[in-house]
């Protein structure tokens, strides 16, 4: 059994999530700034049945984040193409090639992938047990707990097990559920009771106490956060800190440098609304965790001005009045 290590403190190994959308470069070197977390997996690399494997595979960087490690997030559904596409990635040093069944968009399931592998333990299986033969690093699996139900949540759980994989990460959600009901984190439980490999916990990770409680009702043996960490940067220092015995007051100037390497980050050929509306989507999740912040949300996301440089000249006033209700 692959055993994820925890600190000397005592906190398990902390995830940074892939997520479509926000999670992207920009999100992820902007979280490296401030740091706090173990590891990051990129946002997924889709295998099409159409795939050039080598050209796919370059949008993949190793050293994005160094020293902080970047796993690989694969998903795709031939098994001999992501079975290609592993190797690739190894070869440009990924520490560890995760399987993509949870991605909910009907545009992905529609074609087999995502947490469509859900539906069939055996396919799921296969895809899994190609990525594992193909690679010497770790393989590992990020899936839902089923696509329209849970009546093949065992199945899929001891499906992706029996290939070799070494943890799974589950987001305790369904498919048709997508991002909205609550996570059942019981479900976490059941799995980590069920496998012998390790459980990572996701899904509705906003405070420390929510990490704590997971970790008390699930016994998972690691915890991964995406949204959390959209809405307070410095999650991951504050249960690191807790485990630690330790007060953790986030700076301001760390937010500064959080948002400055966010906004250097997003690419400059992006038109100049885009880039604007890239930053309101990162700051509409920044602003819901502080109540002072909360009531000038709106505000923030209907303004009007004409490039990235004005907006953030708007809203850093209305971040530094609210700093002192904290994250």
């Amino acid at each position: 059994m692959s055993i994820i290590p925890k600190d000397s403190n005592g906190c398990p190994y902390l995830f940074l999530a892939p997520m479509e959308g926000v999670g992207d470069r920009c999100f992820r070197k902007a979280m490296a700034s401030v740091g706090g977390f173990d590891e990051a997996v990129r946002d997924f690399l889709r295998v099409p049945r159409n795939a050039h494997v080598k050209s796919l595979a370059c949008e993949y960087v190793a050293e994005e984040l160094a020293p902080i490690p970047l796993a690989a997030q694969l998903m795709g559904s031939d098994p001999d193409l992501m079975a290609d596409m592993a190797r690739e990635i190894e070869q440009r040093g990924a520490p560890r090639i995760d399987l993509n069944c949870g991605c909910p968009s009907n545009t992905v399931t529609g074609k087999g992938a995502g947490s469509s592998l859900l539906r069939d333990p055996e396919t799921l299986h296969q895809v899994a047990k190609a990525l594992v033969k193909a690679v010497s690093i770790p393989v590992t699996v990020k899936m839902r707990s089923g696509y329209e139900d849970t009546s093949l949540f065992k199945e899929n759980l001891l499906a992706a097990q029996e290939t070799g994989i070494h943890f799974i990460t589950l987001h305790p959600r369904t498919k048709v559920d997508g991002y909205g009901p609550p996570a059942r984190w019981d479900l976490i439980a059941e799995a980590k009771e069920l496998l012998k490999i390790p459980v990572v916990g996701n899904g509705d990770i906003l405070t420390v106490k929510h990490a704590l409680e997971m970790l008390r009702i699930t016994k998972c043996d690691a915890l991964m956060i995406g949204r959390g960490s959209v809405i307070n940067p410095f999650i991951f220092h504050e249960i690191r800190a807790h485990f630690a015995g330790k007060s953790f007051e986030s700076e301001w100037q760390d937010l500064v440098k959080y948002l400055n390497v966010y906004l250097a980050e997003i690419p400059e050929m992006m038109a100049i609304k885009s880039r604007v509306n890239k930053l309101k989507q990162l700051l509409g999740f920044l602003f819901k965790g502080n109540s002072a912040l909360l009531e000038k949300r709106g505000q923030m996301l209907t303004c009007t001005y004409p490039d990235p440089e004005c907006f953030m000249n708007y809203v850093m006033p209305l971040l530094k009045d609210g700093w002192a209700s904290s994250f």
